[in-house]
């Protein structure tokens, strides 16, 4: 009877954590497209020359720098709350504040007052996404992390969902203004989330100078495998990469296919959507069963695979059921692969030094998302469809190849919690 109590409290602990990860990574999703697909579209509707939307795209900037100020949520510790809830409860009241904020301006009258607040909101929430990783880490085990990252995955990606799609029909019912005022009510409620959840012990030897803060990450990482460490960092850019460049291209590619905008919005984005959820929890569970080395390998030799399905379609022209068997296994590979990097990247961070390190490596794998994908557009012109999404495919190998090499970082090489 006793034993049985025992396994039922434990399995409730676990999901509970679990679930926290889902939560957070709702509020981590809320925000990031009403700086995006929201903000572009508002302005659309308000008149804005494209000129300016365009130039405006450089908000996001905050998410690939958030390594640069995450020391300090390393270092300090709010007077309330402990040091992530405390965090946590100021950075979601300062993005209500924000978003009110934006919902108040008027573009274009207010263009450079708008894209401040934007700007704002940008870089609050990337604090808050450096904040909510660094909590995962610290309150999940090691072997926990993989489904914790496809909990939190799921958050995101439905607080993506309810921001961008939901935001995009609500607009036509109390426009754009009163979207950004509601979206300021959800992260308010959030907050309710952050001061009941528990608050993770510190680890010792966390930094206590800012000195520490910003070079104590670093140096440790660094110290660990020397050269080894500099081709890790090469590895988490390189793992996704050719997925991500394919991605980049395909709404272009399926017009040029062929297909209309309603076969996009049904097949791409809606069933689309469910396969990325597939994909993402039977990432969680690979990395359980088949622990994360192996469950690294399943994912990228996948990911690659998927991608030589678009010269597929290209090949076959406008075919729906095609459309939505490229799209099924290729949002199922990139759930995979999503939920496996998640994880070993949170394995690699010391608990001293979660956040920062995390904001290291979160930022290198925006990398593929944004700088290097800018040409793609430049190559598909030159090669050709089929030609560049071989290419994209082919780009999986290095990393495969890195795999291989870095195998000792799965292990006894990967930061290992300290004695608390």
């Amino acid at each position: 009877m006793q034993a049985n109590e025992q396994r039922h409290g434990r399995w409730w602990a676990v999901t509970t954590k679990f679930v926290i990860a889902g939560l957070m990574g709702f509020a981590g999703g809320v925000p990031l497209l009403l700086t995006l697909t929201i903000f572009q579209a508002w302005l659309t509707a308000e008149g804005v020359d494209l000129a300016t939307i365009g130039f405006l795209a450089l908000v996001g900037l905050p998410y690939n720098l958030k390594f640069l100020w995450a020391p300090l949520m390393d270092r300090y510790v709010p007077p309330l709350l402990g040091r992530r809830r405390g965090w946590l409860v100021c950075l979601q009241a300062a993005l209500a504040a924000g978003l009110v904020l934006m919902g108040s301006l008027q573009p274009p009258e207010q263009m450079w007052l708008v894209g401040l607040a934007a700007v704002l909101v940008a870089f609050l929430s990337a604090s808050q996404d450096v904040v909510i990783d660094a909590y995962r880490r610290e309150h999940l085990e090691d072997d926990e992390q993989g489904l914790g990252a496809a909990c939190y995955t799921y958050g995101y990606r439905f607080g993506m969902l309810l921001a961008g799609g939901g935001g995009l029909i609500a607009a036509d019912i109390i426009g754009f203004k009163g979207v950004y005022f509601v979206m300021a009510g959800i992260m308010l409620a959030m907050i309710l989330v952050s001061v009941m959840v528990p608050e993770p012990p510190m680890e010792r030897g966390r930094p206590v100078s800012l000195r520490s803060a910003f070079v104590g990450p670093f140096k440790e990482f660094f110290g660990r495998g020397g050269r080894e460490a500099t081709l890790v960092l090469v590895f988490i850019v390189l793992f996704k990469l050719g997925d991500n460049l394919a991605s980049h291209m395909t709404i272009p590619f399926y017009l040029a296919t062929g297909f209309t905008n309603t076969d996009i919005g049904a097949v791409v984005k809606l069933f689309g959507f469910w396969a990325l959820v597939a994909g993402t929890f039977l990432g969680g569970a690979l990395v359980l069963k088949l622990k994360l080395y192996k469950a690294m390998w399943v994912a990228g030799i996948l990911q690659a695979v998927s991608t030589l399905g678009f010269v597929a379609l290209a090949f076959s022209g406008p075919d729906r059921w095609i459309l939505a068997a490229v799209i099924a296994f290729e949002n199922f590979s990139m759930g995979l692969g999503t939920t496996a990097l998640l994880a070993f990247m949170a394995q690699l961070t010391d608990r001293r030094f979660t956040a920062t390190q995390f904001a290291l490596l979160s930022s290198l794998t925006a990398l593929a998302r944004t700088v290097l994908s800018a040409p793609t557009g430049i190559v598909a012109e030159q090669l050709g469809w089929v030609n560049f999404f071989t290419l994209c495919a082919l780009i999986a190998i290095p990393g495969l190849l890195l795999l291989g090499y870095l195998s000792t970082w799965f292990g006894k090489q990967s930061a290992q919690p300290v004695t608390r």
